[in-house]
């Protein structure tokens, strides 16, 4: 018996890796078993537009098993798929475990095969992710990736798409991507990644056309035994990280190996003892956003140097023969481009880095007012617990949710592009103040 027929055994596939979504990862076993079933049969038949199975949707009712997969359900396998979730919950694992099941070639995600393998390494020919750098997903790229996605799968599965960030397409890149979907290729399959399913995040008019799949946030016991048998992880560690995690399994795991991480960390909880006065609360924002941007900085430094140097070898940097002067006045306007797209990415990494700041500090606070109000939950941040405490004893439980909500306001405040400075200033006032 192969490999991958032992892992069907045991029952270990690419969807072992969502941790504590035993019900998501259930949804997307029928689905792929169905979406065997179909290439089994002949393939699905071309689809048309709308959002039921008689306009488009590509669905099964075979009543039949895949090969070493789950029953194929009636109705299982649709052509959009809209994975949603709180950070941390895996979204983006989800659907890339789906793209991997689906381009499996014994028909369930064995994980070994090379169907799996290249899909997960991200370099599967009929697989495209989209994974934003800037602030936005624009027209132009969905135009072109929806216009690959249409074509014939070289391996003759399936083409997929998996947008990790659906929720920052801009309208018009949104309006393409709805054309796609109301009129997919019989072998296209689009997979969403948004934190949520409200208007805001994602038109209901794409969202109707979708069959979602909600992600909870993993329980901390589940977190820590990923990071202990997966990682290696020591389990009192994995324990501390999946706490201060707050459920994100990505953030456990950079706490518990990364050291400075762990030291960011620090910084930040160390605020509520810094706030003693107005001044202090403007010196506090300040070294935030400063960690920020230096955390931001360190992250895309050697992507952006990289890309920098690509993109001047390709526009041939150094040359001196004939036509080498025209060529690099030629060349501005792409390297304004490139810096223009390296500023987008730097700005989303600040946010990035301040909000998972943000989440800290509001988990400490959160901590402050179930020591006050005397809650039967474990607190988030067990290594500064007598601190909450000390905090429950000075402050009463409203000032202390005043203070929670006020970090919580920030985070939207920020989310809703208000300036970093501005946001972060007023969150510390009021910190200070109760």
């Amino acid at each position: 018996m192969g490999t991958a027929l032992v892992g069907a055994a045991l029952g270990q596939d690419v969807f072992t890796e969502l941790v504590g979504q035993d019900e998501a990862a259930e949804t997307l076993r029928r689905a792929v078993a169905a979406a065997a079933a179909l290439l089994a049969d002949g393939g699905p038949a071309p689809a048309g537009g709308g959002g039921s199975p008689a306009d488009g949707e590509i669905v099964a009712d075979t009543g039949t098993a895949a090969d070493d997969g789950p029953p194929a359900a009636t109705g299982a396998m649709t052509h959009a798929w809209i994975f949603t979730g709180p950070p941390g919950s895996g979204r983006s694992v989800a659907a890339r475990a789906f793209a991997a099941a689906l381009q499996c070639h014994h028909g369930f995600g064995c994980g070994q095969c090379p169907g799996c393998h290249t899909t997960r390494a991200g370099t599967h020919a009929d697989v495209r992710f989209v994974v934003p750098d800037g602030l936005s997903i624009g027209v132009g790229e969905m135009r072109a990736l929806v216009l690959r996605a249409a074509s014939t799968p070289s391996a003759g599965r399936w083409q997929v798409l998996v947008i990790e960030d659906a929720d920052r397409l801009t309208e018009a890149a949104g309006n393409a991507l709805l054309k796609a979907i109301e009129e997919p290729p019989p072998r296209t399959v689009f997979l969403l990644c948004t934190p949520s399913t409200h208007p805001d995040d994602i038109s209901v008019t794409i969202r109707s056309r979708c069959r979602l799949v909600s992600l909870r946030q993993p329980p901390a016991e589940a977190v820590a035994r990923v990071l202990t048998q997966r990682d290696g992880v020591p389990e009192k560690t994995a324990t501390w990280a999946a706490a201060a995690a707050q459920g994100h399994v990505g953030r456990a795991r950079r706490l518990a190996q990364d050291s400075d991480a762990r030291k960011r960390r620090d910084a930040v909880l160390a605020v509520p003892r810094q706030l003693t006065g107005v001044g202090a609360c403007f010196d506090a924002a300040s070294a935030l956003i400063a960690a920020a941007e230096a955390e931001a900085e360190a992250a895309v430094a050697d992507i952006d140097a990289a890309e920098r140097a690509a993109l001047q070898t390709a526009l041939g940097a150094g040359g001196t023969g004939r036509g080498a002067a025209g060529a690099a006045r030629g060349s501005a306007g792409q390297l304004k481009e490139l810096e223009r797209r390296q500023k987008s990415r730097a700005t989303r990494a600040q946010r990035d880095a301040l909000d998972r700041a943000l989440v800290d500090l509001a988990g400490f606070y959160r901590d402050v007012l179930v020591s006050a109000l005397r809650a039967p939950v474990a607190p988030v941040h067990t290594d500064v617990a007598a601190l909450a405490e000390a905090a429950a004893q000075k402050w009463s439980a409203e000032a202390t949710l005043r203070r929670l909500e006020a970090v919580l306001t920030c985070r939207e405040a920020i989310d809703n592009n208000v300036k970093p400075r501005i946001a972060v200033e007023a969150m510390m006032l009021t910190l200070w103040r109760g």
